[in-house]
């Protein structure tokens, strides 16, 4: 494992509803944050095919005709789009971290991919509990998708915008012993005050100190005609909502962007000798932590509608579940 690792946090908007021209620009971004060195590059969330933004701002029924673009346009895991990005990254030996919206048979999920530098698929999660009116449109994941890789630059994990004020799903990456941290928004611009800029960095940087690892923040652009064309009122939905950022384990803004409504590929080293000193202080699942008083419990068997018996099968209750993929955590 290498102790320093050129990262890079992505800021830029997809192409809307569009799956191929976001590959495309996808591709793009990692060709520009491989010719600056990086060794990991990290999108936002849902960035195949953009965030499904008129849930916020239009009613269920007016929101239909959005639906069924963004559901013609969701991607599956073993579909061209991540065929084309993992092709990318396998041609240019980097690490890729994508925010995109599955579909799986007949649900869609909000999901992240990690793609290794040789473009083999290391890992794929989908956001436990999309937040309020996410719900219309995601189903949800379940203890399989708190997990941690193993990869030549170290240990990774990813989750989804406001995942990262679940306690105890950030407590179970902390225990997988998680070095670098993929925190993936969308464009922080639909609710300045829920979901804003300020937010999404405290809530980073005291990931990456309460983890003792590196964060990168990596966000969407909403783009000011699509803003315009989405606002429920002129000027309601201001455009922007960039806020790409590589956090220390000591809190420190190693590098970040530098206005909230343009493309930017936030690049920075990270020393992983840091984490050591970090966690020599505190380390809250380890010497720090108090077991004997409190322990999460963490479920991480998939969990499956339907258990299929073979005939002469032994029965099982209906709702056993089933293993948990390997992860390397």
């Amino acid at each position: 494992m290498t102790q320093s690792v050129r990262v890079a946090a992505v800021q830029a908007a997809p192409v809307w509803l569009d799956a191929q021209a976001s590959t495309d620009k996808a591709i793009d971004i990692i060709d520009k944050a491989a010719g600056q060195g990086a060794e990991l590059v990290a999108f936002g969330e849902s960035w195949l095919p953009g965030y499904p933004f008129w849930i916020w701002t239009r009613t269920p029924s007016a929101g239909v005709p959005y639906f069924l673009r963004y559901d013609r346009n969701a991607v599956t895991t073993d579909g061209p789009e991540l065929a084309a990005i993992r092709s990318a990254a396998r041609r240019h030996q980097i690490h890729v971290a994508l925010g995109f919206a599955e579909r799986a048979a007949g649900s869609l999920y909000c999901s992240q991919a990690l793609i290794g530098d040789q473009g083999e698929l290391l890992a794929v999660r989908r956001k436990l509990k999309p937040t309020h009116v996410e719900r219309s449109l995601w189903g949800e994941g379940d203890g399989s998708d708190l997990l941690v890789t193993q990869t030549r630059l170290g240990r990774i994990g990813m989750l989804n915008c406001w995942e990262h004020i679940q306690p105890l799903s950030r407590y179970a990456l902390y225990s997988m012993d998680e070095q670098i941290h993929i925190a993936s928004w969308p464009a922080l611009a639909v609710s300045r005050v829920e979901q804003g800029a300020q937010s999404a960095r405290h809530v980073c940087a005291s990931y990456a100190l309460e983890g003792q690892c590196f964060v990168l923040s990596a966000t969407n652009v909403l783009p000011a005609e699509l803003a315009e064309e989405l606002a429920p009122a002129p000027g309601a939905l201001p455009p922007g909502g960039g806020a790409a950022a590589v956090f220390a384990p000591n809190t420190t803004v190693l590098a970040e962007s530098s206005t909230d409504v343009h493309d930017e590929i936030v690049v920075t080293d990270c020393d992983l000798s840091a984490i050591r000193l970090a966690k020599m202080t505190a380390d809250p699942v380890g010497h720090y932590a108090r077991p004997d008083a409190t322990r999460l419990l963490l479920d991480r068997t998939r969990r499956t509608p339907v258990v299929l018996l073979e005939p002469g099968a032994d029965p099982s209750p209906a709702d056993e579940p089933e293993p948990a993929p390997e992860t390397g955590a």
